[in-house]
C-alpha cells in the first residue's frame, strides 16, 4: 500500500488478464481478529494479515490503547495486550472506518465501560448499531450518546462489573452484530445463546481464533451459537482465512477482460453462490488444489442476481458482478436486499457506456424481504437495476467514493477502450493489498501517479 493518498491510477484499457494471483488474508476477518486478541491476557500471533489501510488503522488504535501491536515477519502481527489500559477510541477514527464499534465488547469485558465514536466507513446506507446494542443491553449494559460519542457501561449493580450471559435472538441478520455479541459473551458470566446469528465464514474464523484462546463457543442448530463464558483467555497463533471478496474481484476481472487466470488460495466452499452465477452466464472456472482457475470461454449470457445473507449471493460481490453483467448478452436484473443503498457505482458505469436503469421491484413485505431496517428507506433509494448488454466500456475520469465501487470502476477500466483516470484510490486500498501491482503482473496497464 502506497502512503501517498493524493495519487491516482492511470489505466490504459482493453488488456486481457493472464497468469495467476494469490489472495491475501480476509479484510473482513483481519482487523476483527486483531481487536479480539485484546481479550486475552498474553500475546497472540496473527498470520496472513493483509497489508491494507484498515489493518494499519486498527494497529495504530491498539497501540494508542496501551497494548502493543507490531509486525514480525511476512504478513504477521504480534499483539501483546498486557498493558492494555484505555477504554475509549479517539474520535478521528469514527469517520474513517466501521472498526470502532468492534472495540465495544472488548472494552466492556475488560473494563466494564467504553466510549467509541459512531462508526463511518463506506457510504452504502445506514448500518444500524441497534442490533448490537440490544444484545449488549440484555448482558447488563446501559448506553448514552454525547456529541457523536457512544458511551457504554455495565450496570453498577452487576457483580464485579462483569457482563452477564443472555439469550438473544437477532431480529435481522447482522454480521458485525453477531461478532460483537460473540466477543462480549466469551468472558461473560454464564452461557449465552444467540439465535438467528450470521453464518459468514469470517465469523467462523473469529470463533476458531477465540476457541484457540480458550473460549468455549460452538455452533448448534442452524443460525444458533452457544458461548459458555470463561474467566480468562490466553494468546494464540492463528492464520487469517483467505479473502473471498478479493477472489471474486480477480475472477470478475479475468472474465470481464476475456482473460484466463488462476486465483491461488481461493476456497470454492466460500464462493458457492458466486460460482453458480458464473455457470448461468457461461463463464469458465476449474477448481483445483491450488485454488480456482477463472477464464472467458465465449459469449456471456444475461442472468438475474438477488443479494442475500450467507450462504446467499454476497452484497460485496454485487457491484463486481454487475460490471460483469454489462458484458453479457441480454437483460439482467440485480436486486439488492442486504444494503439500503449500494448502487453508487452505477452512474460511473453509465458514463463508461453501460446501459442501466434503476427501478424498485414489487415486494409484498419489504420489512421482511430486506435485511436493512425498512424504516430507514428513503424515497430516493433504489433497490434494483436492469442491465442491458453487452457493452464496450469507454475510459473516463472518476473519483472513487467507496471500496467495492472503486474496484468495480477499476475492473471496467482494464477492459475499456482508451484511458481511465481514478482518483481517491485510497478507498480501494482500504480493502485490497497492492492491487495495481497484482493486476499489472497479469497484463493490466496501470500506472500510479
Amino acid at each position: 500500500m502506497d502512503s501517498n493518498s493524493a495519487s491516482a491510477f492511470y489505466i490504459q484499457g482493453n488488456t486481457p488478464l493472464h497468469g495467476s494471483v494469490r489472495v491475501g488474508g480476509a479484510k473482513n476477518a483481519s482487523y476483527k481478529l486483531m481487536i479480539a486478541s485484546l481479550l486475552a491476557s498474553s500475546e497472540s500471533r496473527l498470520l496472513n494479515l493483509p497489508n491494507i489501510a484498515d489493518v494499519e488503522m486498527v494497529k495504530k488504535i491498539i497501540n494508542e490503547l496501551g497494548a502493543r501491536a507490531y509486525s514480525a515477519g511476512e504478513h504477521t502481527l504480534l499483539i501483546d495486550p498486557q498493558n492494555f489500559r484505555f477504554s475509549h477510541v479517539d474520535n478521528q477514527y469514527g469517520e474513517r472506518s466501521r472498526a470502532s464499534s468492534l472495540f465495544l465488547p472488548v472494552f466492556l469485558a475488560k473494563f466494564g465501560e467504553a466510549a467509541i465514536p459512531l462508526p463511518g466507513g463506506d457510504q452504502i446506507g445506514k448500518r444500524p448499531l441497534d442490533r448490537h446494542m440490544q444484545g449488549l443491553e440484555k448482558m447488563g449494559v446501559v448506553f448514552s450518546q454525547n456529541d457523536g460519542i457512544l458511551e457504554a457501561k455495565i450496570k453498577s449493580n452487576s457483580l464485579h462489573k462483569r457482563l452477564k450471559a443472555c439469550n438473544y435472538k437477532f431480529e435481522k441478520n447482522t454480521h458485525t452484530g453477531t461478532e460483537t455479541l460473540i466477543m462480549a459473551a466469551t468472558l461473560a458470566d454464564g452461557k449465552t445463546v444467540l439465535e438467528n446469528a450470521a453464518l459468514e465464514p469470517e465469523i467462523d474464523d473469529l470463533i476458531a481464533f477465540l476457541n484457540a484462546m480458550g473460549a468455549k463457543i460452538r455452533r448448534r442448530s442452524f443460525r444458533k451459537i452457544e458461548i459458555e463464558g470463561v474467566e480468562r483467555l490466553h494468546g494464540a497463533i492463528h492464520r487469517v482465512m483467505p479473502d473471498r471478496n478479493e477472489a471474486v474481484s480477480y475472477a470478475c476481472a479475468a472474465i470481464i477482460t476475456r482473460g484466463d487466470i488462476v486465483v491461488e488460495n481461493a476456497l470454492h466452499q466460500d464462493l458457492t453462490a458466486f460460482l453458480e452465477k458464473l455457470d448461468e452466464v457461461g463463464a469458465g472456472y476449474e477448481i483445483g488444489s491450488y485454488g480456482i482457475r477463472f477464464f472467458y470461454k465465449g459469449a456471456l449470457q444475461a442472468t438475474d442476481i438477488e443479494t442475500d445473507i450467507h450462504p446467499g449471493f454476497m452484497t460485496d460481490w454485487q457491484p463486481l458482478f454487475a460490471t460483469l453483467l454489462c458484458r453479457c448478452h441480454g437483460e439482467s436484473i440485480v436486486h439488492e436486499t442486504v444494503m439500503q443503498s449500494r448502487f453508487q457505482y452505477v452512474e460511473h458505469l453509465k458514463q463508461m457506456g453501460a446501459e442501466i436503469e434503476y427501478f424498485n421491484p414489487e415486494v409484498k413485505d419489504p420489512e421482511k424481504a430486506y435485511n436493512f431496517n425498512w424504516s430507514d428507506n428513503r424515497a430516493e433509494d433504489f433497490h434494483a437495476i436492469k442491465i442491458f448488454g453487452p457493452c464496450d466500456f469507454q475510459g473516463g475520469h472518476f473519483t472513487v467514493h467507496d471500496l467495492r465501487a472503486g474496484a468495480t470502476i477499476l475492473l471496467a477500466a482494464i477492459a475499456a477502450k482508451g484511458e481511465t483516470v481514478l482518483s481517491n484510490i485510497e478507498q480501494i486500498e482500504r480493502g485490497y493489498q497492492s492491487i495495481e501491482q497484482k493486476l499489472v503482473s497479469m497484463g493490466a496497464n496501470i500506472e500510479r501517479k
